[in-house]
């Protein structure tokens, strides 16, 4: 704008110069008008000129910046494009991989499923091997043992010589050995009941009771059977227990009615102040 004014006061100028000119010749004043004019026009040109290389220099500033804005937006889309279609891929690849941990996951409880039952049948297995091992330990120990034991007969009596003469802690020790590695024998009921015996003398009354139902149960034929049950009978009434005794010797009453253990059986009962019999019941 400033240039179109510029060359728009040269031209008046020049067009006033021109028309102040005399028909007899040009002034010294018009001269000079004339050289300032034509200098300023020179400084116009010059100025135009810088304009244009300027203009010039910015449109070719505005072209690059232009041209790296188009590449950088090329870039960016080229990028969102990548970017997207990398989304896209890693969604499927996370979905894949999330499937193949699942089934990872899987396969682990199955595996650890089958881990504890293998283990349990193994903890099983090695129980059983103990208990078999202890078993045959225990046979072992109860063979080697009975390799050492005197012979049954030699071991029973030994037993009742030390029980007569009064050794009770020696006879109890080999009567217990005599149950243990001769309890087929028939002198084994013999056994039980002189350890019911000793159990009897020293007052403890349970075990006397144990020993004799040994005899009972184990031998009812045997030639204790009578004294046991008779002994069992007193060791229930020393231990409070009045009415199973009365019922155990009135059974040895009615069992062995010709017996001494009968007699005994009657002659406690009379002291107890009841019947040899039992009382029937009301109907009969």
């Amino acid at each position: 704008m400033k240039l179109y004014r510029f060359s728009a006061i040269g031209v008046l100028l020049i067009g006033f110069g021109t028309s102040l000119t005399p028909a007899w010749g040009v002034s010294k004043e018009i001269i000079q008008l004339q050289t300032q004019v034509q200098a300023l026009q020179d400084q116009m040109t010059h100025m135009q000129q810088s304009f244009d290389e300027r203009m010039g220099v910015m449109k070719n500033l505005m072209d690059q910046n232009t041209d790296s804005m188009n590449k950088v937006a090329a870039s960016m889309t080229a990028l969102q494009g990548s970017l997207e279609k990398l989304q896209a891929d890693n969604g499927g690849k996370v979905e894949q991989l999330s499937g193949q941990i699942q089934a990872l996951n899987d396969s682990l409880d199955e595996l650890k499923a089958r881990l504890a039952k293998v283990s349990k049948q193994l903890e099983d297995m090695q129980a059983a091997q103990q208990s078999v091992a202890a078993g045959q330990a225990a046979q072992q120990a109860q063979q080697q043992a009975l390799a050492q034991a005197p012979p049954p007969d030699v071991l029973y009596n030994n037993g009742l010589r030390d029980y007569n003469a009064g050794k009770n802690d020696i006879a109890k020790q080999e009567f217990s050995d005599y149950v243990k590695f001769y309890a087929n024998t028939d002198l084994a009921g013999n056994a039980y009941f002189y350890l019911a015996e000793l159990a009897y003398k020293e007052g403890n009354f349970q075990e006397a009771v144990t020993n004799y139902d040994q005899v009972l149960q184990n031998f009812p034929t045997g030639n204790k059977a009578p004294s046991a049950d008779l002994k069992k009978g007193f060791a229930l009434i020393e231990l409070g227990k009045k009415d199973d005794g009365i019922v155990e010797l009135r059974h040895v009453i009615d069992r062995y009615p010709r017996s001494n253990e009968a007699l005994q059986a009657r002659e406690r009962l009379r002291k107890l102040g009841v019947s040899t019999t039992a009382p029937r019941a009301r109907g009969e």
